[in-house]
């Protein structure tokens, strides 16, 4: 064998090994159940490894982004549904969020940040209506929101309904008023 080709045959070996090496990395990963760092191995085995490596971590990674996104089959409590609604809230897959915390709100309908968190949801989705419906809910139970949502961003898109001027800073509404 000329040295080129055997020279090529070793860096493929050594890369191949690599990924072998990777591989079994993203797979203690997983049994560890931490699915992220499992994820990222596995990414990067499918856009950089071998063919044969690159098929197996597909199948991985597929079963990584199911741990990693809850599934509302799991949720039983309020609590359950609340925490998947924020993390699918912060994550931006909107739909979801509102879906997971309008069943926190139907089996505890006295939880002030799962109304907030559902207002956010709605203001960022573009309801308008259901966003104040739910900020309203949660500034009854608990006043103070009044002033952590006129500083949120995720109500940016209500900053100039009047509606949502009375809801967060009442005083103003009044002022306004009383100038017509």
């Amino acid at each position: 064998m000329p040295s080129d080709a055997m020279a090529q045959r070793r860096d493929s070996d050594a890369q191949y090994a690599a990924a072998v090496k990777n591989y079994e990395t993203a797979i203690r990963y997983m049994q560890k159940q931490n699915y992220d760092k499992a994820k990222e191995i596995l990414e990067k085995l499918i856009t950089g490894g071998p063919a044969e490596i690159a098929d197996r971590a597909r199948v991985h990674l597929r079963l990584c982004e199911q741990k990693l996104q809850p599934t509302a089959g799991s949720f039983k409590t309020a609590e359950d549904y609340y925490v998947g609604g924020v993390s699918e809230l912060n994550a931006r897959r909107l739909e979801r969020a509102i879906e997971y915390l309008t069943k926190a709100v139907k089996l505890e309908p006295n939880r002030e940040e799962t109304h907030y968190a559902l207002a956010a949801a709605h203001s960022l989705h573009g309801n308008a209506d259901a966003a104040l419906e739910h900020l309203k809910a949660s500034i009854d139970l608990r006043p103070q929101n009044r002033f952590q949502a006129r500083q949120d961003e995720d109500f940016q898109s209500l900053a100039s309904d009047p509606r949502f001027t009375n809801l967060v800073s009442p005083e103003q509404g009044m002022s306004a008023r009383a100038g017509s």
